[in-house]
């Protein structure tokens, strides 16, 4: 034992020495009411690397908080003679209607694992049909059974359907007419190409290399090419200024603040779908927030220095370049919630900067945050932070199994099926490439984030303090465009709609199709793309989602045309545009967009 916790006090020993040296002098100290991330004594230090070693061997998913919610459904069935005597008799029932095929629906209508049409042959077609029929039953199994609470439901739901998925004829060689059909016709060449991609991801994976080849795909030459000068470079940040490509802009310059759970270009992939590329091409003076991809010497980043350091710190450089008076700010996804912080914060400052505020697939209410907070209850948070205290981040590999995970079939086993049995490649794409080049988070803000958002909802309700203050959303009166999708697993379009609850200003609300990324990389011309769209006038009635929806008549095309046009109703008589920085305010240009902190691993 002495040994170990030598081992412990070393090793927080060198952490606290790393933090006092790397640190930045300007990395603020917590404002809100957040979990201890710091070390409080030599026995914590033993629990957080016992954890820490652990987290491996479970994915990083608290056994602890799956055994709890297993007993709190499994005691409470148990105490239920009626629901099971229900389940029996549906279980039963469903034995009949699988050895009876007049009373089947089509599996293809329900699950597309199951749409070729070799699966409308005996016997396959009893083997998708029993895996419907299971994955109904077991629906039914853990769904409304009083006394369980809704956290727990639906993790032994979601546990149920990834041994359901993992059990699935689809995933088995010989019980998948697909693969047996590629075999015969390719006389089993189809699994030498397989295992040929299985030993190329294994040496893939021990180069800590992602398993897509995005190769072609480089950045700066293939991706996030448009033209532009980094203006500003913290710790934390670079700031791009692109340059115009019209005569004149509108003197409301726009402010991009994505996310940095990813790189920046999504919003600049290829030139024919760059979000940025499109709104200078419609006369507006664009800049983008490039965020830094941190390691262990960021440890102690908390999220008011990304509000301070990268927010703040560029609408002043935004407001001293363009010589602004009101300013356009745009947030995707994470970068949302924060330029949300910072909004609340301004206006109770009696900073008027902001002339719109634009969210992008972002959450300012997490009490209906989706399937992510699956992983994110009090157990689930406390081993995150101990891997995360050991490591000093969160590795992008982690976020992205999670994110896997909540959509397995389309992102695990549907790919390794085509992968593997199939013997196929993905041709590589631009945002397959993207997704590729992910990055890491800082300890303590993502302990941050996911305790006072997911875990208390504080910034909904009215507890997130920003300079020893609460922000209230309530308080921001600038015109709020709010663009959510359909299909979206990170931040559920129900959810992204509270926002029509937590203020009452001007708010135009668009519900596009598509998920997460693809329904906001929507550029025109973009086949099967449609739209719904509704503003609701300062201080208007609210309607529920369903009856927005309902009364929301769907367009076909793209959401971008519509944006900048609101942007437009919104800004000033065009003007000459501005210089690329500007040396005599302190805004020297750096180097060439797309600068250098999207390039670093």
């Amino acid at each position: 034992m002495p040994d170990v916790i030598d081992l412990v006090e070393k090793r927080s020993d060198v952490a606290n020495a790393g933090q006092a040296a790397h640190s930045p002098a300007s990395v603020s100290q917590p404002e809100t009411e957040t979990p201890d991330v710091s070390s409080s004594g030599r026995e914590d230090h033993l629990d957080r690397l016992l954890h820490a070693r652990e987290a491996p061997l479970t994915s990083s998913l608290s056994t602890i908080s799956l055994l709890l919610a297993y007993l709190d459904w499994a005691l409470h069935l148990a105490n239920a003679p009626g629901r099971r005597v229900a389940l029996a008799q549906d279980a039963a029932h469903k034995w009949m209607q699988l050895f009876t095929p007049s009373q089947w629906d089509s599996p293809a209508a329900t699950d597309h694992r199951f749409s070729d049409e070799s699966w409308r042959h005996m016997p396959f077609n009893y083997f998708a049909e029993a895996a419907v029929l299971a994955g109904e039953w077991w629906a039914a199994a853990t769904a409304n059974l009083p006394g369980v609470s809704n956290s727990h439901r639906n993790i032994v739901a979601f546990a149920a359907r990834q041994v359901l998925d993992l059990l699935s004829p689809s995933n088995s060689p010989v019980t998948n007419p697909e693969v047996i059909k590629a075999t015969m016709e390719q006389f089993g060449w189809n699994f030498i190409r397989g295992g040929r991609n299985f030993l190329e991801d294994l040496r893939r994976l021990a180069d800590h290399q992602p398993f897509q080849e995005t190769d072609g795909f480089k950045v700066g030459e293939d991706v996030a090419v448009t033209p532009g000068k980094v203006v500003l470079r913290n710790e934390l940040m670079e700031l791009i200024q692109y340059a115009p490509t019209t005569q004149s802009v509108r003197p409301e310059p726009i402010l991009i603040v994505p996310a940095w759970i990813m790189k920046y270009y999504i919003l600049d992939l290829s030139p024919n779908n760059s979000f940025v590329r499109y709104l200078v091409s419609q006369g507006f003076t664009v800049f983008c927030v490039s965020w830094r991809n941190p390691g262990p010497e960021q440890r102690d980043t908390s999220l008011d220095d990304y509000r301070r350091l990268g927010v703040m710190a560029a609408l002043d450089a935004v407001t001293a370049i363009c010589d602004a008076k009101k300013i356009h700010a745009v947030g995707y996804c994470l970068g949302g919630t924060l330029l949300s912080i910072a909004a609340a914060a301004m206006a109770r400052d009696g900073d008027e900067r902001l002339a719109t505020i634009t969210l992008l697939a972002a959450q300012t209410d997490f009490t209906e945050a989706g399937e992510l907070q699956l992983f994110t209850d009090e157990s689930q948070l406390a081993l995150l932070d101990d891997v995360m205290w050991q490591q000093g981040y969160l590795d992008s590999t982690q976020m992205a199994g999670a994110f896997q995970v909540l959509r397995s079939n389309d992102l695990i086993w549907s790919r390794l099926i085509k992968t593997y049995l199939l013997g196929k490649r993905d041709k590589p794409f631009d945002l397959m490439a993207w997704n590729a080049d992910a990055t890491r988070m800082p300890f303590r803000m993502h302990s941050e984030y996911l305790h006072t958002m997911f875990l208390h909802n504080d910034l909904a309700e009215g507890r997130y303090k920003v300079g020893g203050e609460p922000v209230a959303l309530s308080e921001i009166d600038a015109p709020i465009f709010a663009v959510t999708t359909e299909t979206d697993h990170v931040a559920p379009w129900r959810s992204v709609y509270k926002i029509n609850l937590l203020n009452q200003g001007d708010i135009t609300f668009v519900l596009t199709s598509g998920g997460h990324n693809a329904g906001i990389v929507s550029e025109p011309g973009h086949p099967y793309r449609r739209f719904r769209i509704g503003r609701r006038p300062a201080h208007g009635r609210y309607v529920s989602p369903e009856e927005w929806k309902a009364a929301a008549t769907p367009r076909d095309g793209s959401w971008w045309p519509v944006f900048a046009e609101w942007l437009e109703t919104r800004s000033g008589r065009p003007v000459a545009p501005p210089s690329l920085g500007a040396p005599g305010r302190g805004y020297p240009p750096i180097t060439d967009a797309p600068g250098t902190y999207v390039r670093e691993k």
